[in-house]
């Protein structure tokens, strides 16, 4: 069969750690961009960052470049979460065939 990677069941299972990825990612996303306070020690801030400015607008936007890095893994893992679920339709079909 043409363009079959892998098995049915480690197909599934790429299935699941890809939709887990993108559930996770997508509310690690939300929460950066909206600044949540807890995440704090995620965000590549230094010493100097924290006290050399009082306007936070700086830490803002690291909150917000995690933010999107987290929304385009996301993505990554949709992509690769479709390619999943092609190999298993593929396994499906390979089930049918009459050799």
């Amino acid at each position: 069969m043409r363009g079959l990677i892998c098995g049915p069941k480690l197909a599934a299972c790429w299935v699941m750690l890809s939709t887990w990825g993108v559930i996770m990612l997508s509310m690690l996303g939300i929460f950066f961009t909206t600044h949540s306070a807890v995440l704090i020690e995620d965000v590549p801030v230094t010493d100097e960052d924290i006290h050399q400015d009082t306007n936070p607008q700086r830490i803002y936007d690291l909150y917000n470049k995690v933010g999107y890095n987290c929304f385009i893994a996301a993505a990554v893992y949709v992509v690769f979460g479709a390619l999943s679920c092609c190999q298993m339709r593929l396994n499906k079909q390979k089930e049918y065939l009459v050799q």
